[in-house]
């Protein structure tokens, strides 16, 4: 009887990238909660009201980490479908980098969002 050594294939992310995706749906999740709560109790947000509640930092720090949660489980999202479907490698690490540089450039936006102007 011949054994084979296994050989193992892909980046073995399986776990991890569950993980990710569903910590960071929680803290959307939560975050939605968070957002609808508020306009709930003022039954709407006026421009001032909306101005004023970002002007809190616990909340622009809340929504900086909505935002990096979304950010990180859009990049597994899009990075796992471009690994399944993306065959030839050349086109999959071009369109997974200018993903990447997209997302960098969305954080960099929300820090200037949320504190450009304080």
């Amino acid at each position: 009887m011949v054994t084979r050594k296994r050989i193992p294939a892909g980046a073995h992310y399986g776990w991890r990238d569950w993980l990710v995706q569903r910590v960071s749906a929680v803290v959307m999740a939560l975050y939605t909660l968070l957002v609808l709560g508020l306009l709930l109790w003022h039954g709407g947000l006026a421009y001032d009201a909306w101005k004023a509640t970002f002007g809190s930092g616990a909340f622009r720090l809340a929504t900086f980490v909505f935002m990096l949660a979304l950010l990180w489980h859009a990049w597994i999202g899009v990075r796992n479908i471009a690994m399944d479907y993306v065959k030839p490698v050349g086109v999959r690490l071009t369109f997974q980098a200018a993903v990447a540089v997209l997302l960098v450039a969305y954080a960099g936006w929300t820090i200037q969002i949320l504190w450009g102007g304080v």
